[in-house]
């Protein structure tokens, strides 16, 4: 579709199938659709070729399909390119696909071209505007721009005149490819008078900001560095949510650098990415946001090289559209419209001429609702307003405007001559007064009157009366005097009548609509300080029948009433205007933690000293271990209260608290951290708590841990005593016992006394563990009793060599006498071990002897009262062997045998016997019975012709003998006449050809891994063993083992390598033939530094 026949690249060729005309014009081209009966079915295609073009079409026809085609030669490109359609500078109307917008792709493999199509279902006039196709790959990027204009179509004009339309059309400047802009370039070299407007022009909303560290940048002169040989440059600028890198060039390679922001040093992560090539160092910020608008800096040494980064915030579009308003001729007129950011600047416009404030035009402003005031419509007004903004434009026209007056005043005016035949004519401002019904001119008599009913404001001007033949005229003025008036207009920021609330920091503009004939003289006045008309930050804008207040960046100093007072010859109006500054409040005060708990802790603060002029709604809470820079948000929802306990804590960890004040404007700084506190929640109570004994004056308390103990453990118990009738606790011990028990002394004898034990630890005591009843402090006279454990009321039974350990409890008051017995003589403590306390008494035998068995008698005495209990202790071993094992008669299989019981029975008795029997030709032992009661058995199914011998063990409770005991005769078993008949032998021939009854397989390896092949082969003789790789004998090669086994065949190949995969052979041969098989054996190599594997396999035919 290109233009064969211009060279011009830039050239375009535009073809519309609906009118089947084609047009040319270099670097613009004028496409007029002209036939309004065209097929539904066909949509009108514009093609679009070569770089940095414009093309302005004009569509003379409304509900009609177009489509523009965007076809990218991506012949030298490695990825798929990008395409995006934007309308204006930003909008991207990729987000607007639906049933008007619709996009097409397609990609032709033999040509490598990818063709992109937009099409306009049913075109409207909102499809008016300027458009670009922008298409990007990696760090490449082309666009064209082209530009719409829609009309409504007339009837058939007939042949089209291409000459008279350019006649009419203004030539347009060839436009230059859009290019990337630096801002910070364009505000340094542009003049102060023009920073408003370049900052409405890139969507800057803080030019105050931007204009400080301009001015900061300015005075920063550049110096000599002997670290670096480039530093940064003096600012940059990124659009919000992508990437920028920060490069400096280092004299020395191997410098460390430091990158700060704001002054605080940043850390690597993955939105700050540190990169160190040779002597170049590089700061990449990944996804900027505002947050990132900041001074940055990079240190070395002491040097250090400092820059500006601008993050452009995303531009700004209009929600809401402005509508079409129909008025009356004197009625107010208001056009609102609502745009995506409260920050954004707009600008009003009426056929193309911006409108400023003046009396006739007032701008007004709420949160991101713009209007614009027309306090009385007159046939002037009629036109189409714009606004604009930094990325989007609204426009309403309004209809016929209604024009009604009403009545006013008659104003009559007489002159008086000295002849009443004198005529003359009226004159106003020069021009001759025409009677007319509501304009009458008498002349009655030497009067001559000139009366005007119902006056107007055009009425207002010099009247002369001139009479006829005279070179004299007498004149008067007709003025409209109105008292002054104050218009207060109580929408926007008003939160009542006479109060308007700014946010500290904001700007506040109040525009007060006044009027009065003559022109009223306005005074602001704060108390009694008047306010200046000159420029500062607090001051008065004065326009016709307007008077603006402003205060710039709003402080809390500014709120006050302020008085305006407007005055003229016609009298004197005066209004009050409360202006009330609100803020975030103060941080809260004197956080600190009153109460901790297992995994919770109490905090308490003071609220704000100022509420920033809103009631604080509550307090957002953050805490953080000690150590830590992360802060945790405790609650999303407001909490009102100013204590609050912080749960889901870890016991033992060290924590601090911060908390935030929140009113109506935001949140307040946060306050000073609290001091470090620690979750410990103390002990439950003691359990248990008993009395062990009473003495007089003392007595003994036992009690056991507490069922819940925490991270912080024990550190000991408290124990507290306090008479039955009084309520003073006094404390038993003066350090904490780490013990389970603890006897109290000093008791008054006789008293009725209660105690109580508390668990202590790091976090405090714990709730204490009270006696039920009170105990009583004197001595108890308790009768003996020995409390025999149940395994000792029974022998007591021990293997010789294991130990003996008896504790038997007994009872008493006081302390009995305990004595041991054994045979009923005195027990000898060489032997025996006695050890006795005042609640039991142990028996403990090291190593158990046979002697050590016998009868044992324990005695519990207290004065003439005693107790006694009895034992018996037997010590075991092992029996000695059977005495005298005989055969005493052998009969067809079967032997019968006696023997003795063993002298020893290891001092208990024998449960039994066992029996095995031996052949005498092999000598083995078998077993032929077990645990047999009796000293005799019968030993059947014997084998024929063999004799036989036996030999017998003895068993009781701790095992069978070591030892047996041999018969000392045999048992022979004779034969019974059988005869066995020789067969005659045949030897039979083994010989065989070799044949492999196990093939080898093939295989697949790693190389560098030792493997192995297998295979088995059979024959007589044994035969020869040849292995071949690829038809070639291996032969004494080290690097392959042969190995024969019974006729298992086994290579193993060390570590091979790629060169080592091929076509194995093994091949046997003996003197009968021979018999080979093979095998495909494949080497795969990991390459190192590749992402794939290789995988080489030899193979030789």
């Amino acid at each position: 579709l290109k233009d064969s026949s211009h060279k011009n690249e830039n050239s375009v060729i535009i073809y519309s199938p609906s009118e089947k005309t084609m047009f040319h014009r270099e670097k613009k081209a004028i496409l007029v659709w002209k036939d309004m009966r065209v097929n539904k079915k066909k949509k009108d295609r514009i093609f679009i070729f070569g770089s940095a073009m414009f093309i302005h079409i004009i569509l003379f026809v409304t509900g009609k399909n177009v489509t523009f085609v965007a076809k990218v030669d991506s012949s030298q490109m490695l990825r798929k390119p990008t395409m995006k359609w934007l309308k204006g500078k930003w909008m991207d109307l990729g987000s607007k696909a639906g049933k008007h917008l619709q996009f097409k792709e397609s990609y032709d493999r033999n040509t490598k071209i990818y063709t992109y199509e937009l099409t306009i279902v049913k075109v409207v006039d909102g499809d008016a505007g300027g458009y670009r196709c922008e298409v990007t790959s990696k760090d490449k990027c082309d666009s064209c721009t082209f530009d719409i204009s829609v009309e409504d179509a007339g009837e058939d004009a007939g042949e089209l005149d291409f000459s008279g339309l350019l006649k009419k059309r203004e030539r347009k400047q060839k436009e230059e490819p859009e290019t990337d802009v630096d801002v910070w370039e364009i505000l340094k070299n542009a003049k102060p008078c023009d920073y408003e407007k370049i900052a409405f022009q890139y969507g800057i909303t803080d030019l105050r900001g931007l204009l400080k560290r301009l001015k900061k940048m300015k005075k920063v002169e550049p110096k000599k560095s002997d670290a670096f040989l480039k530093k940064l440059g003096p600012a940059y600028s990124v659009e919000k949510g992508k990437k920028i890198q920060l490069n400096v060039e280092l004299s020395d390679p191997n410098a460390q650098v430091r990158w700060l922001r704001n002054g605080q040093e940043i850390k690597p992560s993955a939105k700050y990415i540190f990169e160190s090539v040779g002597g170049i160092r590089k700061l990449t910020i990944n996804k900027c946001t505002l947050a990132d608008d900041a001074a940055y800096e990079c240190v070395v040494g002491e040097e250090k090289s400092f820059t500006e980064v601008y993050v452009q915030e995303p531009p700004v579009t209009i929600t809401k559209m402005l509508d079409d308003i129909h008025v009356v001729v004197g009625e107010k007129v208001e056009f609102e419209v609502e745009v995506s950011d409260e920050g954004a600047n707009v600008k009003w416009m009426k056929d193309g001429v911006e409108l400023s404030r003046d009396g006739k035009y007032r701008f007004k402003k709420d949160g991101t609702k713009h209007w614009l005031i027309i306090n009385e419509a007159t046939t002037e007004d009629i036109g189409t307003y714009y606004v604009y903004t930094s990325g989007g434009e609204s426009k309403a026209d309004p209809s016929t405007i209604w024009l009604i007056f009403q009545l006013s005043e008659q104003a009559v005016f007489k002159c008086e001559v000295s002849d009443e035949k004198v005529t003359g004519k009226w004159f106003k401002d020069g021009v001759e007064v025409t009677p007319s019904n509501r304009i009458k001119m008498t002349h009655i008599g030497r009067t001559h009157k000139l009366v005007i009913d119902d006056v107007k404001p055009e009425d207002a001007g010099d009247y002369t009366f001139v009479p006829d033949g005279y070179a004299l005229s007498i004149s008067a003025k007709l003025n409209f005097l109105e008292p002054p008036k104050i218009h207060l207009d109580t929408t926007g920021s008003f939160v009542n009548k006479n109060t308007i609330i700014v946010v500290a920091g904001n700007k506040l503009r109040f525009d007060v609509d006044i009027t009065g004939e003559p022109p009223p003289t306005v005074c602001w006045k704060k108390g009694d300080t008047e306010i200046s008309e000159a420029e500062g930050r607090v001051r008065v804008e004065t326009r016709k029948n307007l008077s603006c207040f402003v205060i710039e960046g709003a402080e809390r100093s500014d709120e006050g009433l302020y008085h305006i007072t407007v005055t003229n010859p016609a009298g004197e109006d005066k209004a009050d205007v409360m202006v009330k500054i609100v803020d975030v409040p103060d941080p809260p005060e004197n956080v600190k933690c009153t109460a901790v708990g297992e995994d919770s802790a109490s905090v308490q603060w003071d609220p704000p000293k100022f509420d920033g002029g809103v009631p604080v709604k509550g307090y957002l809470m953050e805490r953080k271990k000690k150590g830590s820079s992360r802060w945790t948000r405790l609650n999303f929802d407001i909490y009102e209260s100013t204590t609050y306990e912080a749960k889901k804590m870890i016991e033992g960890v060290l924590y601090e608290m911060r908390v935030f004040a929140v009113n109506g404007i935001g949140i307040s700084q946060p306050s000073a951290s609290s001091k470090p506190f620690m979750p410990i929640a103390p002990t439950s109570e003691p359990t248990r708590l008993t009395v062990e004994d009473v003495t007089d004056g003392t007595c003994a308390l036992k009690w056991l841990p507490p069922e819940r103990i925490g991270a912080g453990g024990i550190d000991g118990y408290i124990i507290e005593y306090c008479c039955r009738l009084t309520t003073e606790w006094v404390q038993a011990n003066e350090t904490p016992v780490e013990k389970n028990s603890y006897r109290v002394r000093g008791l008054p004898v006789g008293e009725k006394m209660l105690f109580r034990v508390t668990a202590v630890n790091i976090a405090g005591r714990s709730p204490p563990a009270v006696m039920a009843q009170a105990v009583t402090i004197r001595e108890i006279v308790e009768r003996p009793k020995i409390r025999l454990p149940r395994q000792l009321r029974t022998k007591y039974i021990k293997r010789v060599g294991e130990k003996v350990n008896l504790v038997i409890p007994f009872q008493g008051k006081p302390r009995p006498v305990v004595t041991w017995l054994k045979d009923g003589a005195p027990l000898d403590t060489k032997l025996v071990n006695i050890r006795t306390s005042d609640v039991d008494t142990i028996l403990f035998i090291r190593q158990a002897a046979r002697e050590h068995s016998g009868q044992y008698t324990l005695s519990v005495q207290i004065e003439n009262m005693e107790d006694k209990v009895t034992l018996e202790i037997q010590i075991v071993d092992k029996p000695g062997p059977p005495i005298a094992v005989t055969v005493t008669d052998v009969w067809g299989f079967n032997a019968a045998l006696e023997w003795k019981p063993p002298k020893d029975n290891g001092n208990c008795e024998i449960t039994g016997y066992t029996i095995q029997k031996a052949d005498l030709k092999t000598k083995e032992w078998f077993m032929v019975l077990e645990h047999n009661r009796r000293p005799s058995c019968t030993v059947s199914d014997l084998v024929m012709g063999n004799e036989y011998t036996f030999r017998v063990f003895s068993e009781n409770i701790c095992g069978m003998s070591d030892d047996a005991c041999i018969s000392k005769n045999t048992a022979a078993i004779t034969k019974t006449g059988l005869k066995q008949k020789q067969q005659p032998y045949k030897e039979k021939d083994m010989c065989s050809s070799p044949k492999f009854i196990t093939p080898l397989v093939d295989r697949s390896v790693i190389a560098g891994y030792s493997a192995a092949i297998s295979c088995a082969v059979r024959g007589h003789p044994k035969p020869k063993i040849i292995w071949m790789k690829n038809k070639m004998i291996i032969g004494e090669n080290p690097k392959y083992l042969m190995q024969n086994n019974q006729g298992v065949l086994t290579l193993n190949i060390r570590k091979p390598s790629l060169f080592d995969g091929g076509k194995y052979t093994c091949r046997a041969i003996n003197d009968l033939g021979q018999d080979e098989v093979e095998c495909k054996l494949e080497v795969r190599g990991m390459a190192k530094n590749l992402h794939h594997l290789q995988c080489v396999t030899l193979t030789m035919t």
